[in-house]
């Protein structure tokens, strides 16, 4: 089979289309033909092993474990293992696995879940893991109500885009925070109010909010603290900044030591997709209270491609690897 293959860390330079063999199943493991993968932060990190911190955690130290990349995935079953009952072949699913960027993926079948019936494969592909980091953001860390103001940071991006629905599904009153070309997408899927970071600074403003949802990875505490109520809760999604060792992490590690002295919420947030999130995201879709916004999409042979554009930090929503 076709799949992108990184034997070691570096640019975009170093994912490369080879033929390999297909990956091997076990007795809980469902082998998916894959249709549609999607790019996001995660695969950047993990190909560039930076920061350092996730080599200690075990993605490999010297070079990566696991050398094909991806991780959201939508396709059909091709075969199931033994003791795998919930799916069978045919069966249409989307969900989490290593090694998305292939013709053939292979995970427990618990990382999957029936893909919604009014998606493409390339829309299912897209919901995964930012739409369970948005849901896991919001619900779980954040504890969002119905009638709460929430401000949503990097409300454009990929988990952004996931995260303005679902608060509006939630019945929050939502706040977009992204850029000049992103403002009409945010109003567009659910914002009540848009603020334009390149005019205005949200902190400024004399309006509080109950819930803070940063995706954009780069602000600081305090600033971010500023426009929070007294009680409010700020969830830090990730980060892009903070040096080669552990790099936007050290802004969940300050909130998390900061948090038991201050009467405002300060969370940390590091989410996995569980088939049950995945299952509620599908009843949502379905219900039409949430809808995948795709910006691009790239052939298999274009990863490295698809990767770069995702660097500069300009699209809107997810972007999309067809198989």
């Amino acid at each position: 089979m076709k799949a992108i293959v990184q034997d070691r860390y570096g640019s975009p330079d170093v994912l490369e289309l080879r033929e390999i063999d297909r990956p091997v199943m076990g007795d809980d493991d469902l082998l998916v033909r894959v249709h549609a993968a999607a790019v996001d932060p995660g695969v950047w990190h993990l190909m560039t092993g930076l920061p350092y911190l996730a080599r200690v955690m075990g993605f490999g130290f010297r070079r990566p474990k696991v050398r094909v990349r991806g991780m959201d995935v939508a396709g059909r079953v091709e075969a199931v293992g033994g003791n795998a009952t919930r799916f069978k072949p045919g069966d249409e699913v989307f969900g989490t696995c290593d090694g998305a960027f292939a013709e053939y993926a292979s995970a427990r079948q618990d990382s999957f879940a029936p893909k919604p019936a009014n998606l493409t494969f390339e829309q299912a592909a897209a919901v995964p893991v930012s739409a369970c980091t948005a849901l896991k953001g919001l619900r779980e860390a954040g504890r969002v109500q119905p009638g709460q103001k929430v401000l949503i940071i990097g409300a454009g991006g990929g988990v952004g885009t996931f995260a303005v629905q679902l608060a509006k599904a939630f019945g929050a009153e939502v706040t977009g925070v992204c850029g000049t070309t992103k403002a009409d997408l945010v109003r567009s899927i659910g914002a009540d109010d848009v603020i334009d970071y390149t005019r205005e600074d949200f902190a400024d403003r004399a309006r509080h909010y109950d819930l803070i949802l940063d995706a954009a990875g780069n602000r600081p505490l305090s600033h971010l603290r500023r426009a929070l109520t007294p009680r409010g809760t700020l969830v830090i999604v990730g980060g892009e900044r903070g040096g080669r060792w552990i790099g936007g992490n050290d802004r969940q590690l300050r909130a998390l030591m900061l948090a038991p002295f201050v009467g405002q919420r300060l969370r940390g947030l590091f989410s996995m997709p569980r088939a049950e999130d995945l299952r509620l995201l599908r009843e949502l879709i379905e219900a039409g209270k949430i809808t995948p916004v795709i910006d691009r999409t790239y052939p298999l042979s274009e990863v490295p491609e698809a990767v770069r554009y995702l660097e500069k930090g300009h699209a809107r929503g997810k972007v999309v690897i067809t198989v």
